[in-house]
């Protein structure tokens, strides 16, 4: 069985900071990709950025580009999200995934088999 919890959501005023975590354990499970994905009410769950070990790529989507930075640990399967410059529109749950499907579009929500709980993210004006 193979858990994702995620940390470090909150409220944060407009042009602020947060750090989103996500560790992913189960036995054995040695993930090729992690990401994040979020979901705002009434939206799709919409891409966010992700990491590939097997393609050693990062991934973001144009709408955090040059404010958000994903990174992360293959040996200890845990990801991060820095999230800078944060806006209203950047305020949703955020949900962690991961996969172990190969050579994938890592920016597609089908790619992933585990899901985290989700972790809401609020940005005031």
């Amino acid at each position: 069985q193979v858990q994702l919890v995620e940390s470090g959501g909150g409220l944060v005023q407009a042009g602020g900071s947060l750090r989103l975590s996500c560790a992913a354990s189960g036995r054995s499970f040695s993930a090729y990709a992690m990401g994040w994905f979020r979901q705002a009410p009434g939206k799709e769950r919409e891409f966010v950025a992700a990491i590939s070990w097997i393609l050693g790529q990062q991934y973001h989507a144009d709408s955090v580009k040059g404010r958000f930075s994903v990174s992360g640990d293959n040996r200890k399967n845990t990801v991060s999200l820095q999230m800078n410059s944060l806006k209203p529109e950047d305020t949703a749950v955020y949900y962690c995934a991961a996969t172990r499907r190969a050579y994938r579009d890592y920016t597609s929500f089908n790619t992933y088999d585990y899901w985290g709980q989700g972790i809401q993210v609020t940005v005031s004006s």
